[in-house]
């Protein structure tokens, strides 16, 4: 129903969301808001991308194997944008920046649950 060649849920065209809201209102007697729906489905959509990245994308099989290798129920040319999304450099840059931001930072969090005016106090006695 919802493409998944978007970068993210931000990206996606008004038109594909509506659409869902659209279908989703058809469907079913739901006395919430719009807003709450389409932020559901984008939990939903990430939730599926991030499923379908795991089960079909980081194989080690080469890029034309992941390009043949359509989930079922998805369109080839989405499938393909995705792929060659995930494969390019700046899909592996994201990886990489959360273990280089680890390793420059100089302090860990030792606090636990403890509050800051409780570690200072504790740190003054």
């Amino acid at each position: 129903m919802l493409p998944i060649n978007y970068e993210s849920w931000h990206h996606m065209p008004d038109s594909n969301k509506n659409q869902a809201l659209t279908n989703i209102k058809e469907r079913f007697a739901l006395e919430v808001s719009d807003d709450y729906i389409k932020k559901a489905l984008g939990k939903r959509w990430r939730d599926n991308k991030s499923t379908l990245k795991k089960q079909y994308f980081k194989k080690d099989i080469s890029l034309e194997e992941k390009l043949r290798n359509v989930p079922p129920g998805m369109l080839r040319y989405q499938w393909e944008d995705a792929v060659r999304f995930w494969n390019s450099k700046k899909g592996e840059d994201r990886e990489r920046v959360g273990t280089s931001s680890r390793q420059k930072q100089k302090f860990t969090h030792t606090a636990g649950s403890r509050s800051f005016a409780s570690v200072a106090e504790a740190e003054v006695l």
